[in-house]
């Protein structure tokens, strides 16, 4: 993995540093400097494809890079990661530059041109262990080797139902965790809200940041 002098990049690490503070979250500092190189990246391609439409960038930071850092306090140690929807590479990427333990990342991503952005992330940032899959996740899901091979799926940049992640569980393990990035859904009694069915159940639900008030949906695979 790479990391920038500090003031070699647009972004300051210190601003990340600060950000991720205000939710709770330490970040050492080559973490930063890796993050902010990513960040500047998703600014400099987002010129010529739409990567994302945040503008301001204390928003930016906290959508595109707290969020991924305050949920990886969640994902399994040693864990097997794919991610749905990958487009400008949040959370995965800033969940696999904070997390060196996962043993691997899968970015499914069906844009061919956004799998080329995260292709050049991946080189440019040097990390190990990080594919792309340029397909759609029904096409991948008929790939038995993909079953039951992940301990973790993240799920942002794609809508979902019951019935999406009915189907989704598939690439998980028995024990493995739905983890949502999702804003204004209340806490509480969030099985209700989700309307729930076997084999997937209720985990848990975390706060992800007070600015965005996004929160982290967490579904377990019970089978």
């Amino acid at each position: 993995m790479a990391s920038g002098e500090q003031g070699a990049t647009g972004t300051d690490p210190a601003q990340l540093v600060d950000r991720a503070s205000l939710a709770g979250v330490a970040v050492g500092g080559a973490t930063a400097q890796t993050l902010a190189i990513y960040l500047d990246l998703v600014r400099r391609w987002n010129a010529r494809m739409n990567l994302t439409a945040l503008d301001g960038p204390d928003q930016a930071i906290d959508r595109l890079i707290v969020e991924p850092l305050a949920a990886a306090r969640h994902i399994p140690l040693g864990a097997s990661v794919i991610d749905i929807g990958s487009g400008n590479g949040s959370p995965a990427i800033p969940l696999r530059i904070a997390r060196p333990d996962l043993v691997a990342v899968r970015l499914v991503e069906s844009r061919m041109r956004k799998g080329v952005f995260l292709r050049e992330v991946i080189r440019e940032l040097r990390l190990d262990r990080v594919v792309v899959e340029n397909d759609r996740y029904e096409a991948l899901l008929e790939d038995p080797a993909l079953h039951d091979a992940h301990d973790a799926l993240t799920l942002r940049g794609v809508a979902w139902d019951v019935a999406v992640l009915s189907r989704l569980q598939r690439f998980l393990r028995p024990g493995g965790l739905i983890c949502l990035f999702a804003s204004g859904r209340a806490d509480g009694q969030g099985v209700d809200d989700l309307g729930l069915q076997p084999p997937l159940v209720w985990h848990a639900s975390a706060p992800l940041g007070a600015t965005l008030g996004s929160r982290l949906i967490m579904v377990r695979v019970d089978r």
